[in-house]
């Protein structure tokens, strides 16, 4: 089995404060951009093409929530060589040399569309490889990365509620300006993935809501991103365990044909640093586990 944490070493981090300040935990699966060399030498596509696929920067617009209390881990890794938003085997059979394992999930709409655990293509459905690859190479990439990545994550989210009483993960992701259907109207400034209301109490999306408004940003809810994999399996807010996805539009902060950062980054990373605050100060017997009420 190839060892690619000799490339991405580390494949991830977790940047803890040395004070915790709230029950805060911020997650940024898509914005790796270290691309292993075997990878890169078996793909047909350049680096400028795979990068399309990338949340670039934004893991650097919240690294400055470390300082103000609250843990933030990042994966160096790149979505496109392993998806960590996905169920751990959703994987296209199409795509690869050798069987599957029985188990792996091979018809969802996310498989479908080119997007599994290992993905088919980036981009406007650019295809990444040119032949199949190795089956064990996706499932040596899932040993290596997908499955260390998800241990830690837990690890810190349990920590997180067994010190509060409850956690919020808040995952952040970043969103093309526009897309290629030209009758769409313009993408919100941020929206906001809470798994149609199931993944965390409705306080949590509401204190986003008004710290973002509150700046002028336009905001929309579940539509066309309600969340991946990670909201819907860490939120279980029975428990007080909250999760929600916040979409950024990339014009906010980047040009998005040069990847390089606008002259306001710095001041929506203030922001977002504010905005953690306000998840911070929301009251804790909020968002503490609750019994039915029926009980």
């Amino acid at each position: 089995m190839h060892d690619f944490r000799r490339e991405l070493d580390p494949p991830f981090d977790v940047l803890e404060p040395d004070h915790w300040r709230g029950p805060v935990v911020f997650n940024s699966p898509h914005s790796g951009s270290v691309y292993p060399d075997t990878f890169l030498q078996a793909v047909r596509l350049d680096i400028a093409a795979l990068r399309r696929s990338e949340d670039s920067f934004v893991d650097e617009l919240f690294i400055g929530v470390v300082e103000r209390g609250y843990p933030l881990m990042r994966a160096h890794f790149p979505r496109c060589y392993v998806d960590v938003n996905r169920e751990p085997y959703e994987l296209d059979p199409r795509m690869f040399d050798g069987r599957l394992p029985s188990f792996a999930n091979t018809r969802s709409m996310r498989v479908a569309g080119g997007l599994g655990t290992v993905a088919r293509v980036v981009g406007d459905a650019q295809e990444i490889y040119d032949q199949r690859i190795p089956v064990d190479d996706a499932l040596a990439r899932i040993e290596s990365l997908y499955k260390p990545y998800h241990r830690s994550l837990r690890r810190l989210v349990n920590r997180v509620h067994g010190d509060f009483g409850a956690a919020v993960l808040l995952d952040c992701h970043s969103m093309p300006s526009t897309t290629q259907n030209r009758d769409e109207r313009p993408r919100a400034d941020f929206i906001l993935g809470d798994r149609y209301g199931t993944s965390c109490v409705p306080a949590v999306a509401a204190a986003i809501e008004a710290a973002l408004r509150g700046h002028g940003f336009t905001l929309s809810r579940n539509k066309p991103y309600a969340g991946g994999f990670i909201t819907e399996h860490y939120g279980n807010p029975a428990a007080g365990l909250h999760a929600i996805q916040l979409e950024l539009n990339r014009a906010l902060y980047m040009d998005e044909r040069r990847y390089e950062k606008l002259p306001q980054f710095d001041q929506l990373a203030a922001i977002l640093e504010g905005l953690a605050d306000a998840l911070a100060e929301l009251p804790l017997e909020e968002l503490r586990p609750y019994r039915a009420a029926a009980e």
